[in-house]
């Protein structure tokens, strides 16, 4: 007499022979023909790929929330000073990439202040360097649902631009900023300048403000240019 396998020794003996299965914590007996064997195989294979589909759909989503959450950014291109008759003037130039969140607040009527700073030091030997200037500037970008136009102001001046991205290029667009007087520096003299242009995340209204801590949607990024500045003489 042939002896039963483990599987066949817990099913019926009687009539039709059956196969225990389980589908996605689901368990079931089917009869052990051919095409019961199919059905299961099918519906297997079936799970796998809806398995397979929400892991591809989870790690899109990841993607998207990771692409909606980056930090915006402001790097510099370039800086330089050049000679005047009162003195020094700097121009730069600026790459400003705002991020979806804060141009959508921007767009909703969050205005935002970007801070210009310029420094420039004097070099010295066993002891900190020599502090010659500081030279600040404040810009304001605001939108004005009304006139459909973005409106920047410096001081008492105001432009209106057609677009964020117009707007934009002038805050990064420094020309003939008059910022070191003449009698401050001395011909020949090797010094250190730095320029950075930030957002000034301290203008933003509080819930922003403490968002923007944990948020990089609401976080823009600013480097600082340095270079070393040899004062040629200056233009009589």
């Amino acid at each position: 007499m042939v002896e039963r396998s483990e599987l066949t020794r817990s099913l019926p003996v009687r009539g039709r022979s059956h196969a225990t299965f389980a589908i996605g914590g689901w368990e079931g007996r089917a009869q052990n023909s051919p095409f019961a064997c199919f059905i299961i195989w099918g519906a297997t294979l079936c799970c796998m790929r809806v398995q397979a589909g929400l892991a591809r759909l989870a790690l899109a989503l990841l993607l998207l929330a990771a692409v909606a959450a980056q930090a915006g950014s402001i790097e510099p291109k370039r800086a330089a000073l050049t000679p005047g008759e009162d003195g020094y003037t700097l121009s730069a130039e600026f790459s400003l990439e705002l991020g979806n969140r804060l141009e959508d607040a921007v767009a909703r009527g969050v205005p935002l202040y970007f801070n210009l700073e310029f420094v420039l030091e004097r070099p010295r030997k066993y002891w900190v360097n020599e502090h010659i200037v500081t030279r600040s500037l404040t810009y304001r970008l605001s939108y004005s649902s009304l006139t459909r136009q973005y409106r920047l102001t410096t001081g008492s001046l105001h432009q209106n631009f057609g677009s964020l991205q117009e707007a934009l290029r002038v805050v990064g667009r420094i020309a003939a900023l008059p910022v070191v007087e003449k009698d401050a520096i001395k011909a020949g003299e090797s010094y250190e300048a730095a320029v950075r242009l930030a957002l000034d995340r301290s203008q933003l209204p509080k819930p922003f403000q403490v968002d923007a801590i944990t948020d990089r949607g609401l976080q823009v990024e600013a480097k600082v240019l340095r270079w070393q500045f040899v004062a040629p003489a200056v233009v009589q």
